[in-house]
């Protein structure tokens, strides 16, 4: 039987740091929702289904207004997601219990790619674990409580994370079940409750310096720069 690969997309966040009188997810951009330019990607991909997790009470806009109007094929569900991100994250995992694999996306990141997804899905094939990262540039710096520099780690070893966050299906929902079991709230990303909870090491796929998340109004300016760059040019018209 074809193993089959599925792909959780985040977009249940309210981007405090966005300022904004509308969800960064829901925000235009090149005259398109953030969520449509990330959405587009996995329509185009090779994964076989995508699971939508959005905020309280937006799934009949997510359903209308973004997959609808732009005419999605791939979503084939909508989920309520929850208050942090990690539980947003354990809800989406528990819609889908046919798939081999999961590639867990943030929303916000709208420049992800279709052949980007196609090596995660690779990687995840081969290593069972893997992560979208890309090496640190910048020197890092380990602060005290005051803000004084105490160490300088190695910039040689460091990576960024990104999404996706690919794993084995039932590894991962099993990991993030023992996370939220044990009451811990720290995990900042998939990788580490694998880590922890999954017992599996988790390998960097090479990801791209231009698959940012919006977190802050300055990065639309730069978002728009990715997307024109990728070649995308402004919507005037939302699709019917």
């Amino acid at each position: 039987m074809e193993e089959r690969t599925i792909a959780v997309v985040l977009a249940a966040g309210k981007g405090s740091r966005m300022h904004m009188d509308i969800q960064k997810q829901y925000a235009e951009l090149l005259g398109r929702p953030v969520i449509a330019h990330t959405l587009e990607a996995f329509e185009k991909s090779e994964v076989d289904a995508v699971i939508l997790v959005v905020g309280e009470g937006e799934i009949s806009f997510a359903r209308e207004e973004i997959v609808n109007r732009c005419g999605f094929q791939k979503v084939a569900r909508i989920v309520t997601g929850g208050k942090e991100r990690y539980e947003s994250v354990y809800r989406g995992l528990c819609a889908e219990d046919g798939a081999d694999y999961v590639l867990i996306h943030d929303g916000a990141r709208a420049f992800i790619t279709p052949e980007l997804i196609a090596q995660c899905i690779r990687d995840v094939k081969r290593y069972d674990a893997c992560v979208m990262a890309v090496p640190v540039k910048d020197t890092i710096k380990i602060v005290d409580e005051e803000q004084y520099a105490v160490s300088t780690p190695d910039r040689s070893v460091m990576w960024q994370m990104q999404t996706p966050q690919c794993f084995r299906l039932p590894e991962i929902r099993e990991a993030y079940r023992k996370m939220l079991e044990s009451g811990e709230k720290t995990m900042t990303d998939d990788a580490m409750v694998m880590e922890k909870y999954g017992n599996r090491r988790v390998k960097m796929s090479m990801g791209s310096y231009e698959n940012i998340k919006l977190t802050t109004p300055g990065d639309f300016i730069l978002g728009e720069a990715i997307l024109k760059n990728m070649g995308k040019t402004e919507k005037k018209k939302q699709e019917r």
